[in-house]
Order: structure tokens, then C-alpha cells, then sequence
């Protein structure tokens, strides 16, 4: 049969298409991936764009805490301009230029990017942030003049020097207003014990300076609670955090004193914050509006141009082209064997073709199989025209024998006398019995061997098998002998059962010579019932155990049929056993003797009936 396959069921097609969609699944996966990073790296971009934005509202808002106006800014928002790439540019909140680093005027953004008042910010520990808070850096008349911060500076000195004396190492950072202070190793200001030769006090008194700053924003803080009606009981105290890295303000005593519901210690702290902005006005820049860049510009999307386009459908081609060629390869080495095992069925039966093997993959495996089955064929032919010629002999003799006598006794040669009619029947009775016997095998092979199970006592079962071969037994000159351990059940066919057990019993007959013995024995093991039938016979040569179920098979090929057997009977015990779900094993040793093991499952001996049990 050479059919030819369709091309759309052709493996190599199949194989083609399906790298085809690989390799577009994959080229398609990349290209968006492509893009999505991209995406993700100017998204990124903008990030740090943000982050530089950031930087520029902290250095602006630092010059305007620094200075009483914008008038020298110009120089400080090119120099940020150049640094970023962005445009800056600062305008009053009446949109009137104070300063542009754009060479040519464009017009501003329709929003501003955010506000520069260092009164109203917080721009110093966190960039950007436009909170309530003051500046920092903007210190006003709190700045010491240089005498004080050169003072204050050796007073440092001293003190550190004092630290390292007692293992303490300690850095030196001068605040906004010109005060040095002592800082650890990460920066923050010093904290803890202090060595007691170090505590002197000295480094963080308050200056003249500060105390005339202090007294003028006491001054200012108490006119607003008097316009507030609001009496505290005791005179308002404000000092610095000479300590702190930033200048903050505190009450005197650590906390203000306030009613119930707070609203005193509210009214103190809104007074002083609005004093400390009245106080710094004068010092620092007014408000103004800070544009950057294009202001409100959206984020810039991925757009491939041209030239990236003609690239990715270059690269697309290429591995298109390469992944056909590929697969076309792979898919050619792949069909190779497959056509040579199609090849090597299509040849005539009798001829048992085999392939060569030149692989380990799925096709070498399927190779090696096919010419498993090649031999397991060739066998079983070998087989079928054996058991064909073994058949046609075992029919043959008995069939010439009657067919001989009964033309000598048409043609008068012989008087049919009971001696020849007996010699008949006899050749009759093997005829039958060769036909019996392959008509079991026949339905054991075909799985329509009926059986007619029931509960069977497998000492009943044994004591049967041996009464009915004692006789033929004592005429050899064997003694049959029997053993049972307890009373095993078994749910089986006892006819069939006596079969397989006769079957094993005859045979042991056949090769035991006289004086010998044969033991027919029963237990029950590991919820088995184990036959046993044991004789002192011939044994069989270790060479020949595994053929010694095959169909037609001898252990003495010089007997005769007669004498030997039909060659079904070990055959049709292996099938029977089978049937009741066990199995059948024999053990040898020449001039020894043999054992036939049959095993099969145990039942639980059925529970009598009460007219049973009276």
C-alpha cells in the first residue's frame, strides 16, 4: 500500500508552519518588549527630569532665603539651565518676568511649575515640597557677624578636641546662621552623654547677635497675643536649638502652658511662626513663580521611525528565514527514518525486513521497536508453521492407522474382529483427545473459556485429582502420594481445575519411570493457594524450561505421540490457570525430577446455612 499523504498532513509541512508561528510569536514578543522598555526608559528619563526640577526649587528657594531680591538670580538660573537642559524662569505672581535663561522670549507654559517663597517651603529636607514651613536657610538678623562665628568656631574646636580626649570622634558643620556644632559619623548632631570636662556650656550659648534677634521677634510675638486677647500668665521666653543643624525656635521651658482644649498653645504658636515671617520679610526674596521647561507637556510616547521600522522587518525576515531553514533540516532528518520504516512495512510479510538504527531519539527508539516486532513476527511464523506441521502429524498417524485397517477390512485381508475394532477405537480416542485439546486452547486464546466458579475446598480438590490417577499410577509402578496443610479455599471451576491438575499429574506419569514417586501437595500462603506436584521423574534440561509451555513441545523428542502426548497438555494448564487469575511455574534438575507450581488467589471458606449447621 503506497498511499500518497496530503501536503497539509505532511510532518515537514507541520513542522514548517509550526516554527513559522513560533517565530512570529517570537519576533512579536521581542518588538513589544522593545517598546515597552524603551517606554519604561524615558518614563525613567522624566523621572530623573522630576527629580533635577526638584533640585532647581531647592537651590532658587535657598537664594531667595539668602538675598533680599532677585535682581542677581539671572546668573544662577543659566548656570541650573546649563546643568539640566531645561528652561527656567521666574516670573512675579503677576506673570511679569524676573528672569528668563531662554535666549529668545517664548511664551511661558499656562501653569506655573511650582512656587518660590522661602517663608511658606520646605524645600531644604524634602526637595520640592511646598509646605508651610519656613526656609532654613533663611536667617535673617539671627546670621552671626564674623567675630561671633569665628568665636564660635574655636569654641567647636575645643570641643572636639575635648570629645576625642574621652574616644569620642566628632565632626565639626557649620549651620545657616554661621553656628559650627559637633555632628557624628552620619551627620546628625550630637546627642547622649556628654563627657562632664566637655560640658562647659560655652559652644551653645546664645550670642549677642541672636539674643537681640530673640528679643525682637519676643517683642513681636507679644503684640500679636494682646491683639489676640490672650494672656499666658507668665512672660513669653524664645530661644534657639543652638544644637540643631537647622535654627528652630522653642519656648522657654520646653512647652507652652494652655487650657483644656488647647486653644492658648495654638494661638502662642501661630503668633510666634507669624512673627518669625514678619521678622524675616525684610532678608529674604518676595514670592515668585517658577516656570520650567515646557511646563505642562505630556509624556513623550515611543514613536519607531523609518529607518528603526525597516530594521525590525529586517531582523523579522532573518529569523523567519533562518528558523525555515532550520526546521526544514531537522524536519528532513526527522522524516528520514520515518520513510524507511514506512518503506520496510509496506514490504511482503514473509520477507521480515528490518532498519538500520541510526539514532537515540523517538525515531531510533520507534526503529528498535519495529525490528522487536520484526523478530517477535518472525518467531511467531516460525511458530504457526511448526505447531501447522505438529497438527497435521498428531492427525495424521491416528487418521492413517484407521484409514489402513478399515481398507484391508473392505477388501476382505482382515476380518473385523474385536481385537481390530478395539485397536480402532483406541486410535479414535487419541484423535479426540488432540482435538479436545486445541479446542480449549483455542477458546483460551479467543477469552471464551467458560468457567463455572464456585467455593472449592483445595484438599477436596487434590484428594479427587489423586483417586482418579491412583490407578493409572499403581499400573506404572508409582506411588501417588498427597499432602495438605489446613483446608485452603479457592474460588474456581473445579472441572477445569481437576483439568489443569490431571493434565500436570498425567505428564508427571508419562516421565516417571517405575519406582518412582509422585507428591500431589496444597497450602495456603500470603493469601494464596499454592498445588504442588512433585515427581522423581526424567527433569527437564535448564535449556529447555522456557519452552516447556510452548504448543507441541516434548522433553523426550524420541518418544512417540503415543506415549508422549499430544504436546497440548502443559499449554492448556498455563491457559487454564490463567483463567483464574494465577500462575504456573516449574523447577527442574535432570535425572532429579520436577515441580510444578500453580498458584492462584484465596477465598474465605463460605459461612454454612442453618439447615447446614443441623
Amino acid at each position: 500500500m503506497n498511499r500518497r499523504i496530503p501536503l497539509r498532513k505532511r510532518l515537514l509541512v507541520r513542522l514548517l508552519i509550526t516554527s513559522v508561528l513560533i517565530a512570529l510569536c517570537s519576533v512579536t514578543a521581542t518588538a513589544w518588549l522593545a517598546v515597552q522598555t524603551t517606554t519604561r526608559a524615558i518614563q525613567e528619563e522624566q523621572g530623573q527630569v522630576l527629580a533635577d526640577d526638584m533640585d532647581i526649587l531647592r537651590q532658587l528657594s535657598g537664594y531667595a532665603a539668602t538675598h533680599p531680591d532677585w535682581s542677581g538670580v539671572g546668573k544662577t538660573l543659566r548656570t541650573l539651565s546649563d546643568r539640566t537642559g531645561r528652561r527656567i524662569a521666574l516670573t512675579t505672581p503677576e506673570r511679569t518676568t524676573i528672569a528668563d535663561s531662554a535666549a529668545r522670549k517664548a511664551a511661558l507654559p499656562p501653569r506655573a511649575a511650582a512656587t518660590v517663597d522661602p517663608l511658606h517651603t520646605d524645600t531644604f529636607t524634602e526637595p520640592g515640597a511646598q509646605l508651610s514651613g519656613i526656609d532654613p536657610r533663611a536667617v535673617g538678623p539671627y546670621r552671626l557677624t564674623a567675630d561671633e562665628r569665628l568665636r564660635v568656631a574655636k569654641l567647636a574646636v575645643v570641643r572636639q578636641k575635648c570629645f576625642a580626649r574621652n574616644g569620642i570622634d566628632m565632626g565639626i558643620t557649620r549651620t545657616p546662621s554661621g553656628r559650627s556644632v559637633l555632628t557624628n559619623a552620619d551627620g546628625s548632631t550630637e546627642s547622649g552623654d556628654v563627657p562632664l570636662e566637655c560640658a562647659d556650656g560655652r559652644l551653645y550659648s546664645v550670642t549677642q547677635t541672636e539674643e537681640k534677634a530673640l528679643a525682637a521677634l519676643t517683642e513681636r510675638a507679644d503684640a500679636c497675643l494682646i491683639r489676640h486677647g490672650v494672656h499666658l500668665g507668665s512672660p513669653l521666653g524664645i530661644a534657639t536649638d543652638a544644637t540643631a543643624l537647622t535654627m528652630k525656635l522653642r519656648f522657654q521651658g520646653g512647652k507652652m502652658p494652655s487650657d483644656e482644649r488647647g486653644a492658648t498653645s495654638a494661638t502662642a504658636n501661630a503668633c510666634v511662626d507669624s512673627a518669625r515671617r514678619e521678622q524675616l520679610a525684610p532678608y529674604v526674596a518676595p514670592a515668585a513663580e517658577l516656570f520650567l521647561g515646557t511646563g505642562d507637556s505630556a509624556v513623550p510616547r515611543f514613536d519607531m521611525s523609518t529607518a528603526n521600522k525597516a530594521k525590525v522587518v529586517g531582523v523579522a525576515g532573518l529569523v523567519l528565514a533562518l528558523t525555515v531553514a532550520v526546521t526544514a533540516l531537522v524536519a528532513t532528518r526527522l522524516v528520514r527514518p520515518l520513510r524507511a520504516l514506512t518503506q520496510a512495512a509496506q514490504q511482503p510479510l514473509e520477507q521480515h525486513v528490518r532498519v538500520p538504527v541510526t539514532t537515540q531519539d523517538e525515531t531510533g527508539i520507534l526503529a528498535v521497536a519495529f525490528n522487536e516486532l520484526t523478530e517477535r513476527r518472525e518467531r511467531m511464523e516460525a511458530q504457526r508453521k511448526a505447531m501447522v506441521s505438529d497438527i497435521a502429524h498428531e492427525l495424521r498417524t491416528p487418521l492413517t492407522n484407521i484409514r489402513g485397517w478399515l481398507e484391508v477390512t473392505r477388501d476382505g485381508i482382515v476380518d473385523p474382529d474385536p481385537e481390530l475394532l478395539a485397536s480402532l477405537h483406541d486410535e479414535a480416542v487419541v484423535l479426540q483427545r488432540v482435538i479436545d485439546d486445541l479446542q480449549d486452547l483455542a477458546a483460551a486464546d479467543a477469552g471464551t473459556l467458560g468457567l463455572h466458579r464456585e467455593e472449592v475446598r483445595a484438599d477436596e480438590l487434590l484428594e479427587q485429582v489423586a483417586a482418579a490417577h491412583r490407578v493409572g499410577a499403581e499400573a506404572a509402578g508409582i506411588r501417588l502420594l498427597t499432602s495438605a496443610d489446613g483446608t485452603p479455599w479457592l474460588d474456581a471451576d473445579p472441572v477445569r481445575m481437576r483439568q489443569a491438575l490431571g493434565n500436570l499429574v498425567s505428564n508427571a506419569i508419562l516421565h516417571t519411570p517405575a519406582g518412582g514417586t509422585i507428591t500431589l501437595s496444597v497450602r495456603g500462603r500470603d493469601g494464596q493457594v499454592v498445588f504442588e506436584v512433585t515427581d522423581t521423574g526424567i527433569g527437564i534440561a535448564p535449556e529447555d524450561l522456557p519452552s516447556v509451555f510452548d504448543r507441541f513441545w516434548r522433553a523426550e523428542k524420541s518418544r512417540s505421540r503415543r506415549t508422549g502426548g499430544s504436546g497440548l497438555g502443559l499449554p492448556i494448564v498455563r491457559q487454564l490457570v490463567a483463567a483464574h487469575g494465577g500462575t504456573v511455574t516449574v523447577a527442574s534438575e535432570p535425572g532429579a525430577g520436577s515441580v510444578f507450581t500453580l498458584r492462584l488467589p484465596c477465598t474465605t471458606a463460605p459461612v454454612p446455612s442453618a439447615a447446614e449447621a443441623d
